[in-house]
């Protein structure tokens, strides 16, 4: 197992380099430049009498963007890769911050909205497959995957604001956006906590239902599957019950597949839903990283990815060493 794990780390970080060097290249070549924005809005309030390309060079070079030929890009990538060995980021362009500061500070609301929306829908999508499989063809079946394609086929964009319309502007139920109502100066931290929950409740909703459609249906497969095995088979010719059957032998071996969703969910808890706090306003790492990357700021674009491969990388490797827990025949000794 240690030989194992040592092997597949030296790998990640040999992929880790790859995407460094991808995303660095990508960046480099985006048509827009937060710099060049920056200082167009800045001469344009304040009048200077510098001319706008002798400014726009002079800070390039101070980034160290002002040489874009190959070997200056080069360069470029190098002094960015020797700082973030040494755990330094960047400073943003957009925040004036320390990349990571601002990834982790805006981190928290966004692993939450994921995180219960993740148990959501492993409660609900998990017994539905299993349910959908022991009666297959059946009434339940077809009703459940008729609004599961339904659900699939729903942009999040256009999804999301359908519930807007109808919820927040229509019946006001919940606010158009946002994370706080115009509370009073003296209302309590438990008010202002259920205020912000009341808030998260429409973007829960559209993370659970656009999502618990393939998860539900990646779980009937695999369990119609199981149902076709001969130990099974044999299980019941022993004269054990349906439910014992199903839950005791059928679900645990059901959870074999389900195991390789693990490496997308890790990156999914903590980079954010961008679409969906873009839609609803909420101030998550996800919106956060929407806003610079439409304004090309490449230090924060470049953490930010980065900070999601290694969350992917690391969740890869949770993959397959949870391979080994739930299915004792897997051995990761070679």
């Amino acid at each position: 197992m240690v030989k194992y794990c040592i092997k597949r780390i030296l790998l990640s970080l040999l992929i880790l380099f790859g995407v460094s060097v991808i995303l660095y290249f990508l960046v480099r070549c985006m048509p827009v430049s937060y710099l060049e924005q920056k200082l167009a809005s800045s001469l344009g309030s304040s009048g200077g009498d510098v001319s706008f390309e002798q400014r726009l060079q002079e800070l390039k070079e101070y980034y160290g963007l002002a040489d874009d030929s190959f070997w200056g890009i080069c360069k470029g990538y190098w002094d960015w890769l020797m700082k973030f060995l040494q755990g330094d980021m960047g400073v943003s362009f957009k925040y004036n911050r320390p990349v990571e500061e601002v990834i982790f500070e805006n981190m928290g609301i966004s692993f939450a909205i994921s995180f219960v929306s993740l148990i959501l829908q492993l409660i609900i999508a998990v017994p539905l497959g299993i349910k959908c499989a022991c009666n297959q063809y059946g009434k339940l079946d077809y009703i459940v995957t008729v609004l599961t394609m339904i659900g699939i086929s729903f942009p999040t964009f256009f999804f999301g604001s359908i519930m807007i319309k109808v919820f927040a502007v229509d019946l006001g139920w919940f606010e158009i956006g946002g994370l706080h109502s115009n509370l009073p100066v003296n209302a309590t931290d438990w008010t202002r906590f259920w205020d912000m929950m009341w808030h998260l409740v429409l973007p829960m909703f559209v993370l659970v239902i656009l999502n618990i459609g393939s998860m539900m249906r990646y779980t009937r497969t695999n369990t119609l599957e199981v149902l076709n095995a001969d130990y099974i088979r044999t299980a019941r010719a022993k004269g054990l019950s349906e439910n014992k059957v199903v839950y005791k032998h059928v679900f645990r071996n059901t959870l074999i597949p389900l195991v390789t969703t693990l490496a997308g969910i890790l990156p999914g808890l903590f980079g954010g839903s961008m679409i969906t706090e873009t839609i609803f306003s909420i101030p998550g790492i996800g919106n956060i990283a929407y806003s610079a990357l439409r304004e090309g700021d490449i230090p924060f674009i470049m953490g930010y990815n980065m900070f999601i491969a290694v969350l992917t990388v690391i969740g890869i490797l949770l993959t397959d060493l949870m391979y080994a827990v739930v299915d004792p025949r897997v051995k990761l000794g070679k």
